[in-house]
């Protein structure tokens, strides 16, 4: 197995009597899942500073709050092929269109299988959806409970007009979490109306869509509660798709997702005084552990970025108590040399307060800076599904620069100069435009890595949301091909993407009359000039994007994260997968 590299700055202590020379720890999974400690020899590096980092991580929260371990539900799938009148269960649930809703003169469904149905069900089917006034509307559902077939209970389940795109199917399997959750229902069985139209690769993504909906679904994220209940559900039968090794596969290619997914909803749930760099940095440890035959993690801390020249990244991290942690997890394939070499690289602010120039009035949303690290968890969400998933023929380097935004006699000040690790130099004329700061040491080292693509995912700017609403992310990129490669991944995903123009001649706003440039421009195109600014730290030679994800990161009505990102990011890296 590869060893785990990690900077002993890193969350495991050193004991007092370890060589003051000690750098690296590496970690190898034993047979057992334990781990043995074996040290490298590095001039760089002191026991104290060793404690110090595992101090950080051990301490107390403010308020003693620790998130309670919760398994993630394990749900077994399977893809059948029985007639859904025969299938057995505590609930069939039947996605229908408005348009498989129609009836005849005599009040009976015209579309088979609900025909089917309703004909075993003495008509009670079509009965009991006329008096709920079920039409098949996008968001509608009913759950009866009829005696007649083998399934317990009967949900129909509305798809809108037509169905065809992977949201569609996502809402489905939503939907089915729902009512199983609310009938305490252990086993599912589901089925679409009108399946006779679809591919066999319509078939595969479809029933992806459902498996991936209905295990997000199935989640509630309540390890800071002090009560939660378990799920009932255990197994849910996707019927009237297929059958066959294909699907099987690409059923587990939805739950490693899923999987993902959820991860990187819970990094964003957690609050500041939880998730700290230390604690996020710690978090990448542990993807690395996991599948230590094929991720490598390198934490670097303020020292070691210091001799990186990271100084606009250490800017922002300056006043906080907290210490940044800069995050590397890198994953290369099993059996063989990648021929594709990609960086995803995240903004991790696990705070902002927005320094000096401090968030403040109604709009500002200080309470959810939080989710200032929405980026990082994409980046780090997809690390944990690439990692159960093995792409051959392709290495991805997973980046992060953690830190908080904060205020003390020790942070960066409006007015203050820093200089990025590529020497330029940068007028910080607003210290809450500090995303854009830490990005640009990331980028800058991840174009290091000798990475032919790069993509970075940000909460980066209000004007992004103000643009595209809270649920399309802006992306920018000077290149065509990389444009259509991760907006045609978005669309397999069913996370929306819009690009947005890089339009040099706003550039303008950006220059300083002192430094290089300055870190925000005026009001108009704010998205726009943040895009341009990370432009500065990427090697012309290579392909670069930036996603702008300050709109969808967050579900406000759920008050929750939705773990956006992760699916799309996960889809282009097996676009260059060979």
């Amino acid at each position: 197995m590869a060893a785990i590299v990690v900077s002993l700055a890193s969350s495991f202590a050193v004991s007092s009597s370890s060589s003051p020379s000690l750098l690296f720890a590496r970690f190898r999974a034993a047979s057992t899942s334990s781990f043995r400690l074996s040290f490298a020899v590095s001039p760089f590096f002191n026991s104290k500073r060793g404690k110090l980092m595992a101090h950080t991580l051990a301490r107390a929260t403010l308020g003693l709050t620790q998130p309670a371990n919760i398994d993630v539900p394990k749900i077994a799938f399977a893809a059948k092929d029985i007639d859904a009148v025969e299938w057995k269960g505590d609930i069939l649930a039947v996605g229908v269109t408005e348009k498989d809703m129609a009836k005849d003169e005599n009040s009976k469904f015209q579309n088979s299988i609900l025909e089917r149905l309703d004909a075993q069900l003495s008509g009670l089917l079509a009965e009991a959806s006329s008096e709920e006034d079920f039409t098949g509307k996008s968001g509608q559902s009913v759950v009866l409970r009829l005696p007649g077939i083998g399934s317990k209970r009967v949900g129909l389940i509305g798809l809108g007009q037509s169905a065809s795109t992977p949201t569609a199917f996502q809402g489905l399997g939503e939907a089915v979490a729902a009512a199983a959750k609310a009938a305490q229902a252990s086993n599912v069985g589901i089925v679409l109306a009108s399946s006779e139209g679809l591919s066999a690769e319509s078939k595969l993504t479809t029933a992806s869509a459902i498996a991936s909906g209905t295990v997000l679904g199935i989640h509630d994220d309540t390890r800071y509660k002090s009560e939660s209940k378990k799920t009932a559900l255990k197994s849910v039968d996707i019927l009237g798709l297929g059958s066959g090794p294909e699907l099987d596969k690409k059923l587990k290619y939805a739950e490693d997702v899923s999987c993902g997914i959820i991860f990187g909803r819970e990094l964003v749930n957690s609050p500041a005084n939880v998730l700290t760099p230390a604690v996020l940095a710690h978090e990448a440890l542990k993807i690395a552990s996991a599948y230590s035959d094929v991720i490598s993690a390198t934490i670097l801390d303020a020292e070691q970025c210091k001799e990186l020249k990271m100084g606009s990244y250490l800017g922002v991290a300056a006043a906080s108590a907290n210490p940044p942690h800069f995050i590397h997890l890198c994953y290369k394939p099993v059996g063989g040399p990648a021929k594709t070499k990609l960086a995803l690289v995240g903004k991790g602010l696990t705070f902002d307060s927005g320094g000096y120039n401090i968030k403040t009035g109604p709009g500002c949303s200080i309470e959810l800076m939080k989710f200032d690290m929405g980026g990082s968890a994409a980046v780090l969400g997809a690390a944990k599904a690439i990692g159960q998933i093995k792409p051959p023929g392709v290495e991805v380097h997973f980046i992060v620069a953690a830190c908080e935004n904060m205020i003390s006699g020790t942070g960066m000040r409006p007015g203050d100069i820093v200089t990025a690790s590529n020497g330029k130099t940068i007028e910080v004329n607003n210290t809450d435009a500090e995303g854009r700061l830490t990005l640009a040491d990331a980028l800058v080292y991840a174009c290091n890595q000798g990475v032919e693509k790069i993509v970075d995912l940000a909460t980066l700017t209000g004007a992004c949301v103000i643009a595209l609403g809270p649920s399309i992310a802006g992306v920018f990129t000077p290149s065509d091909d990389l444009a259509k490669e991760v907006i045609a991944a978005s669309e397999l995903s069913g996370e929306k993407l819009w690009r947005m123009p890089l339009e040099e001649s706003y550039w303008e706003s950006m220059k300083s009359g002192i430094a290089d440039m300055v870190n925000t421009g005026g009001r108009p195109g704010g998205a726009i000039t943040a895009a341009l600014f990370l432009k500065q730290f990427v090697d012309e030679k290579v392909q670069w994007m930036h996603i702008d994800m300050a709109g969808p990161v967050w579900n406000d009505k759920k008050k929750a994260a939705t773990g956006f990102g992760i699916s799309t990011l996960v889809e282009w890296v097996l676009t260059n997968s060979s």
